[in-house]
Order: C-alpha cells, then structure tokens, then sequence
C-alpha cells in the first residue's frame, strides 16, 4: 500500500463502551480522509454502550476509508460466546460482557440468541476485525508481543492477551510496538520498544490518541467532552 508522504498516523486506546468521550476525541483529532486512524481494540464491555460505540466506530469508517480497526480481547471472547472462533468465551459476561449485552437490548433469557439479536454490521464489525497492523517504524496490535519470538513467530493469542512478560522486557523486533490492553495512569513510552494507550478511561481515567507525525497526544477524561492536547517530545524522531 502506498501513503501519502503528508498523510498523519494516529491511535487511538481501549475505549470500552464510552461513546460520549470517542465522540468528543474523534471531532478534536478532526482526521482528514487520508490520514490513517488506527483503533487498538477493546470496544466493547464495562461501558454504558458498547452498541453506540460500534455504531460511531462504523460510521466513521465510511468517512475515513484509510481506518484500521484491531481486535481486542474482549472482541476475542465476545466472537468465542457467540459462537465464533476466539478465545475464553466462558468468561465474557463476567468480564463486562452483561454491559454490552444491555446495550443491545439482550436480556439473560435470550442470551443464547445473541448471535442472532446482534445487528448484522455490527457482527460484520467484529468478524472483520484485524490482530496487527504493521507500519514502519511501528507495530500496532492490542496487548503486545511476545519479546523473545521473531514478527512471524508472534501468536496471535499473545498479541490479543499477552501482558506483564510483554512490559516488563525489551524486544528486537525492529519495531516500536503500539498496544492497549493494560491500563496505565498516562501514555507510557518506553522507546524504542513500545507505546502504551490504555490510559483507564472506563475506570474514570481517560481516552488517549496519539499522532506520531508531530508527536501530539490528545486526551479526554470519563464524562467530560473537553479534549486537551500536548506534544510528546521523546516521541520524535
């Protein structure tokens, strides 16, 4: 694929199903049709609605045609408890699952009608959802790497759930890895190596978006439609 020597790289972290504070960051990033938007995963579950979330997440794809969109591994148990290939589907209603079945209007009697009750582009959404996206100099998954295999060795099931072996230890991949999956109080940079997003915004920390062309952070608290921005100065090049 070629990009555009103009075109600007975003990310974005684990939105969880707060559609108020993806709305307020989307308008303030305010990317133009050939910028690239990437979404780390994590749409869905704790959240007030996972179902605006998507419904917003879809939206803008038609708009912005260069976004990529990641699987998270709440997508993961979301797809296996539907019936679809993924992973710990037994525990997705336990991990905020019951949330995002509400928003959906899908009680515990029908529970095993989900699948069906679901929105068809939503499923479509989620079915299509990619593990990695690679742009040099960065890497973007959900969760990391694992630190001691190759890039065509990585398990797909490390890049959705891998954690702490991940963030604690450096890696040669040849690549800054840029994940969410494990909330932090702010952005973590640990560069060469990796980029954290998952700033907690489920759990009254905040959204964060970060623009690796000028090294601009952009924030927004839980409940708040106020977006603040800052430059990342160890972040450029």
């Amino acid at each position: 694929m070629a990009w555009r020597k103009d075109a600007r790289v975003f990310a974005i972290g684990d939105i969880h199903g707060c559609p108020q504070e993806l709305d307020s960051l989307l308008r303030a990033v305010d990317a133009r049709p050939d910028d690239t938007v990437i979404f780390v995963g994590d749409y869905v579950d704790r959240g007030p609605s996972a179902r605006d979330v998507i419904e917003i997440l879809i939206d803008y794809k038609q708009r912005n045609p260069a976004t990529v969109f990641l699987k998270g591994n709440h997508e993961d148990m979301m797809l296996h408890f539907l019936g679809m290939p993924g992973h710990y589907g037994e525990s997705f209603l336990f991990n905020g699952g019951f949330s995002t079945m509400a928003s959906y209007d899908i009680d515990e009697m029908h529970l095993e009608e989900a699948a069906q009750l679901l929105p068809a582009e939503h499923l479509d959404f989620l079915q299509k959802l990619e593990t990695s996206y690679l742009r040099p100099p960065y890497l973007f998954v959900h969760a990391g790497v694992h630190p001691l295999r190759s890039l065509e060795d990585q398990d797909a099931e490390d890049m959705l759930w891998i954690r702490q072996e991940f963030i604690a230890n450096p890696h040669d991949l040849g690549h800054t890895v840029i994940f969410g999956h494990t909330p932090m109080r702010d952005v973590m940079l640990d560069l060469p190596y990796k980029v954290g997003l998952d700033t907690g915004l489920v759990y009254g920390g905040k959204l964060s978006c970060v623009e690796f062309t000028e090294a601009r952070c952009f924030q927004v608290n839980r409940g708040s439609r106020k977006v603040s921005s800052h430059r990342l100065k160890s972040l450029r090049h």
